[in-house]
């Protein structure tokens, strides 16, 4: 499974052409995709229009959309930013170290157009697509 980021989704709703949205677009229909709860709130946050806000959660429940919350998540994303500000990473938002981490427990890949991913793939091997 392909978890896709806030970032990714950002970008594709707005019809930017980015290396991300293209292997979404191309893929979308060959890979099993998702998002976690806390994206499906951050997209949704962005959309001022209650039109496009029904359009835009309509479209994003068609994929499967996992919680990811709850204690043991928090314990281990927590380990995480621990361990990589052990290693000198600094990791700037705590629901880029949340998702991050859901990806790495549940073995998801990641499709991202965010450098703060990048010391969790260097630090603890998330795995990220590289469209």
């Amino acid at each position: 499974m392909v978890i896709v980021d806030t970032t990714v989704w950002i970008d594709y709703l707005r019809d930017a052409k980015t290396p991300a949205t293209a292997w979404l677009e191309i893929e979308m229909d060959r890979q099993r995709l998702g998002l976690t709860d806390l994206i499906l709130c951050e997209v949704l946050q962005g959309v001022r229009d209650a039109r496009q806000f029904a359009a835009v959660r309509d479209n994003l429940l068609n994929f499967a959309v996992f919680s990811a919350g709850g204690t043991e998540l928090a314990i281990q994303a927590a380990q995480n930013y621990r361990a990589l500000r052990i290693r000198g990473y600094t990791v700037r938002r705590t629901i880029d170290c949340l998702i991050a981490t859901f990806c790495l427990m549940n073995n998801h890949d990641l499709l991202h157009s965010d450098r703060d991913f990048d010391p969790f793939e260097r630090g603890l091997g998330l795995r990220v697509v590289r469209p």
